[in-house]
């Protein structure tokens, strides 16, 4: 299984990074976490014709602004796009005009929080963000992703992060201020507390602000500073491929 970060900034795109899309390819499909800029390059991994799954944590636009680059697309086999319950209207605004072009091959669900099984198991986990926001846990090849979107520290997150394999946690400022609080958003000593405390195997820092974060190097320090306190962490940047 191979986890293709394609999107690793918040807020807007930058030389660093596009807005945040992650793209898992796994036995039991091709799964993709939210689709901020980075989302145009998806066709770049997907070459098989396995069910693809675009799953979407919230709708501010850093991590739906790729919607717009859907019609590049022509899957045979469409994509399945699941969002939070509640969350469908916002969906077919946006992917719609005067907005952007209308897409036959979406398939679209809402998902209420709490365990599903879409082939493979998925649960869903409302986090602490300023504009309602959905993690996602995912079992694939038998370990399990966990992915934060947009969030601050609630008890949501050790539910999100419980166990996980690999947690894909965002990172947004590279100090815990007040607005951190109010807008629901984490620096990196905070991702890295979560991931000890819930017995996480590896914990991946994404959603860097490019305001706090203009360089590689600047995310470098963040990853320093969380592997004092985990040292099993990875800083993500745009086009890097593990594989778990």
């Amino acid at each position: 299984m191979k986890i293709v970060f394609l999107g690793t900034n918040g807020w807007y795109t930058t030389p660093t990074g596009n807005t945040p899309c992650i793209l898992i390819d796994s036995s039991e499909g091709y799964i993709i976490l939210d689709a901020g800029n980075g989302f145009h390059k998806i066709g770049d991994y997907i070459k098989q014709q396995k069910p693809i799954f675009l799953f979407i944590s919230h709708f501010h636009l850093d991590h739906v602004e790729g919607l717009h680059t859907l019609s590049k697309f022509d899957f045979p086999q469409g994509i399945d796009v699941f969002v939070g319950a509640g969350r469908k209207r916002d969906f077919e605004i946006l992917v719609n005009k005067p907005y952007t072009k209308r897409i036959k091959s979406i398939r679209l669900h809402e998902l209420s929080e709490g365990n599903h099984n879409i082939t493979f198991p998925v649960t869903v986990i409302e986090q602490f963000h300023g504009y309602r926001d959905h993690g996602f846990r995912v079992e694939l090849e038998g370990k399990i992703i966990a992915y934060s979107g947009d969030c601050g520290i609630s008890t949501g997150s050790y539910k999100l992060a419980e166990k996980a394999d690999v947690l894909i946690h965002e990172c947004s400022f590279a100090i815990d201020k007040p607005s951190a609080k109010i807008w629901g958003h984490v620096g990196p000593e905070q991702a890295a507390e979560i991931a000890r405390d819930s017995g996480v195997g590896k914990l991946i820092l994404t959603h860097f602000d490019p305001v706090e974060y203009p360089t590689q190097e600047s995310r470098l320090e963040a990853k320093e500073r969380a592997k004092k306190i985990f040292p099993a962490t990875i800083v993500a940047s745009d086009d890097l491929i593990l594989t778990v």
